[in-house]
């Protein structure tokens, strides 16, 4: 089975496990729902940002897909730390808003370099 694949299920199932994990406390009384939510969506951000610290490290032959792909990885991985940052010390409509516009910026800056590149090579 391929690396990348072992760890996405890796992924999959941890955070599976953290919110089943979640639930029974708090159906136990140890935690409230706001942090079960909390936790279980602030995953997702760490998850981002694994994925995009994974990127620069798969081969690409072309020079410039190597800068868009480091670019790319820097702009995942700050905007999954925002994201989970928010989801853990903001209030949650701060959380909700924060960490979507900052997942959806780092996707704004990937594209628009990429596109910013093929313009250099279209004129050079």
């Amino acid at each position: 089975m391929n690396k990348d694949l072992i760890g996405s299920f890796a992924w999959g199932g941890g955070i599976v496990a953290v919110a089943l994990g979640m639930t029974a406390a708090r159906q136990l009384g140890y935690v409230d729902s706001d942090t079960v939510t909390r936790v279980v969506i602030g995953l997702n951000g760490l998850m981002i940002a694994w994925y995009g610290n994974r990127m620069p490290k798969t081969f690409v032959p072309s020079a410039r897909a190597r800068q868009a792909r480091r670019v790319a990885a820097w702009s995942l991985v700050l905007s999954g730390l925002i994201y989970a940052g928010l989801w853990a010390f903001a209030p949650i409509p701060v959380a909700v808003i924060g960490g979507s516009g900052a997942v959806l910026a780092g996707i704004a800056v990937t594209l628009g370099y990429c596109l910013s590149l093929r313009n250099k090579a279209k004129a050079a």
